[in-house]
C-alpha cells in the first residue's frame, strides 16, 4: 500500500506550495523522487519477501517401521534333466533291427538295437558244444580220482581245461552284449537318428534319452558372492516361456571357482512340473542376505551429499534432516544400517524440494 500512498501525498504538498517554482523543473524534481520511491520499494519487497512467507511445502510420508529385508543375486541360468544321457554301441557294427523310436517311453535295460551279431552267435555255439564235452570228460576224470584211478595231474588238467572253456564262453556271451544298445535309464527317447543297414561307431552313433520328470536348473555364480551362496539358500526360479515359477532351495553349490569363467556353478532340483523341458532359459533370484527386523525404506527417499546419505524426517511440522547409513539395495528399497528408527515419518514425496526446518504439510502417506 505504501507504493501507492507516498506519490499522490508529494504531488499534494507539491501543488499546495505558495512558491512560485518553474512547472517544468517542478515535475522533472516529482518524477525523480517517484524514480527513487519505486527502487527503495522494489529492494524491500525482495528482502522480506522469504521471511515473510508462512506457507508449508506439501510432502509425502511414509512410516518407517521394521519389517524382513531379503537381498536376491539375479542370474540366469538354463533347465536339465537329471537323467539325460546318450545310449552308444559299445563296438562298430551293423544295425539289423531297431525296437524303438523317438518319444517312445523305455525301461533301463530294455533292448534299443541289436548290431549284426551272426559270427559271434556261431562261436557262441561253437563254445557251448566245447564246453558240454569238457564238462563231461572232467566229471569222468574226477570219478577215477576220487577211486584213486589216473593221476593228480589228468584230474587237474581236466580242471583247467574245463574252466577255461566256461570263461571263454563268458567272454563270447559279453561280446555278444555289447552288440546292442541298451537303455541306460528309464525316460523317453529324445533323440534318435539310426536306421536299419546303418554302420555305426561307438561315441558318435547313439540314442538320447531323457527322464523329464527329474529335472534340474543349473547355473554360474560369480565369484564375488561365493561367501554369500551356499547349498540350501531359497531361490526363486522363474521359467519365462513357461510362464511358471517355483519357490525351492539351492540343492548344489560347487567349492571351486573356474579359472577361466571366475564363477562356480550352482543346481537347483525342481518339483514335478508340466510344461518343464530340458534347455529351457530360467531366471533364478538367490537370497544371499535376509533379515527379519530391518529397517527399510523406499530409494526414492534417499539422497546424497559430499557428507553422505541423508534422508528428512518430521519433527514438530517441519523438515528435519537425518544423516543415514545405507546398506544392501534390491528392488527400490534400500536396508537402514543407522540414522532412522522406527516409527518416524520419512519423507518421500517432495523430499527434493524441502531443506532443514521448512514447514511441511502432509498430503500423502504411503504404506
Amino acid at each position: 500500500m505504501k507504493k501507492f500512498i507516498y506519490i499522490p501525498v508529494l504531488l499534494f504538498l507539491a501543488a499546495c506550495s505558495n512558491k512560485p517554482k518553474d512547472k517544468k523543473a517542478e515535475l522533472a524534481e516529482l518524477k525523480k523522487q517517484q524514480a527513487d520511491l519505486n527502487s527503495k520499494i522494489t529492494k524491500l519487497q525482495a528482502e522480506v519477501g522469504n521471511t515473510d512467507s508462512t506457507a508449508a511445502v506439501e510432502v509425502g510420508v511414509f512410516p518407517v517401521q521394521t519389517g524382513e529385508f531379503v537381498n536376491y543375486v539375479q542370474i540366469q541360468g538354463r533347465i536339465d534333466a537329471q537323467d539325460n544321457v546318450v545310449a552308444y554301441p559299445q563296438v562298430p557294427g551293423t544295425i539289423t533291427a531297431i525296437y524303438a523310436k523317438a518319444g517312445q517311453r523305455v525301461s533301463r535295460g530294455q533292448l534299443l538295437v541289436q548290431l549284426d551279431n551272426g559270427v559271434v552267435k556261431q562261436n557262441i555255439a561253437q563254445a557251448e558244444a566245447q564246453l558240454t564235452l569238457n564238462r563231461s570228460l572232467f566229471q569222468r576224470q574226477k570219478a577215477l580220482w576220487d577211486q584213486k584211478i589216473g593221476t593228480e595231474v589228468q584230474y587237474l588238467q581236466a580242471k583247467t581245461t574245463l574252466e577255461a572253456s566256461e570263461k571263454g564262453l563268458s567272454a563270447l556271451r559279453q561280446q555278444a552284449n555289447q552288440m546292442r544298445i541298451i537303455a541306460p535309464i528309464s525316460g523317453t527317447i529324445d533323440q534318435m537318428d539310426l536306421k536299419l543297414g546303418q554302420v555305426i561307431q561307438p561315441g558318435q552313433n547313439g540314442i538320447r534319452i531323457v527322464n523329464a520328470e527329474n529335472l534340474k536348473v543349473k547355473a554360474d555364480v560369480p565369484e564375488s558372492y561365493s561367501g554369500s551362496v551356499n547349498t540350501g539358500n531359497m531361490v526363486k526360479i522363474l521359467v519365462p516361456d513357461a510362464k511358471d515359477s517355483v519357490e525351492t532351495r539351492v540343492t548344489f553349490a560347487a567349492k571351486s571357482i573356474d579359472q577361466a569363467s571366475r564363477s562356480f556353478a550352482v543346481e537347483v532340483k525342481l518339483p514335478e512340473r508340466k510344461g518343464l523341458r530340458p534347455n529351457m532359459t530360467a531366471i533364478l533370484k538367490i537370497a544371499d542376505y535376509t533379515k527379519s527386523d530391518a529397517i527399510v525404506i523406499p530409494i526414492k527417499a534417499i539422497q546424497r551429499s559430499e557428507e553422505g546419505d541423508f534422508v528428512y524426517l518430521i519433527n514438530n511440522g517441519t523438515a528435519k534432516k537425518s544423516t543415514i547409513k545405507a546398506g544392501k539395495t534390491y528392488s527400490g528399497k534400500t536396508e537402514i544400517l543407522s540414522g532412522i528408527k522406527a516409527g518416524d515419518q520419512l519423507i518421500i514425496d517432495g523430499a527434493t524440494d524441502v531443506e532443514d526446518g521448512d514447514k511441511v504439510k502432509v498430503t500423502q502417506q504411503s504404506n
